[in-house]
């Protein structure tokens, strides 16, 4: 079994225009492992994901994805491992059912199938309706939004899973549900950002911005 990182981030700078957001940030995270990142308003943790996304410019050396280096030519072909879900998720208009099986249409997701029946199983993990595979983007809640782009990355099947605030929009009881399926996975590296940790840890391992920065300390260290 391959031992090696899903995950490292060496010395990472982020920047916000002139602002330096975070400085020489270092971060592993193994195959599998669940670790819950939080921080200060402003201290850059969307800013991270979406360096990890290859969404924002990368310096180089500073972040491999399953052992390979994340630059402008491989972040294409390393975004088949990573799937990411934003607090405020924009995937698409229609119906539902019809948003989750888009992906599968893609050229990079030619060796994956929709399975329509998994779908209704992760529904039901998350509190969702069935009936709700049937509806219009448009007309769902927030946190139905959330659980449906949830769902719609799970299906994809990557090896790391970057959530960005996903339960800030669901009630106590849809937020437990969620967070205990999540932390069931074994084969999905989950690197979860959250203002407010206190009901949201996927795992016992947590990481502060600020820690993060001091020569590349790790809490499980």
């Amino acid at each position: 079994m391959d031992s090696s990182p899903i995950l490292e981030i060496r010395d990472l700078d982020g920047m916000a225009g002139n602002i330096c957001l975070f400085r020489k940030l270092h971060l592993t995270l193994d195959p599998g492992e669940k670790c819950t990142l939080s921080g200060a308003s402003g201290s850059g943790k969307s800013t991270l994901l979406k360096m990890i996304m290859g969404f924002l410019p990368v310096p180089a050396d500073t972040i491999f994805i399953t052992g390979e280096e994340l630059t402008a030519k491989s972040c294409w072909r390393l975004r088949k491992c990573v799937a990411c879900v934003s607090q405020e998720p924009e995937i698409g208009k229609g119906k539902v059912c019809d948003i989750l099986a888009a992906p599968f249409q893609y050229r990079s997701n030619r060796s994956l199938s929709f399975e329509l029946k998994e779908a209704q199983q992760l529904f039901e993990c998350f509190l969702l309706p069935a009936d709700t595979l049937q509806k219009d983007m448009e007309v769902l809640s927030g946190g139905e939004k959330q659980r449906v782009a949830l769902t719609a990355a799970l299906l994809l099947k990557r090896k790391l899973l970057l959530l960005d605030e996903v339960a800030a929009a669901l009630d106590a009881r849809s937020k437990e549900a969620v967070r205990a399926y999540l932390a069931s996975l074994k084969n999905t590296a989950i690197l979860s950002v959250s203002h407010d940790v206190g009901d949201f840890l996927l795992s016992s391992r947590l990481e502060w911005m600020e820690d993060l920065q001091k020569g590349g300390g790790n809490a499980r260290d």
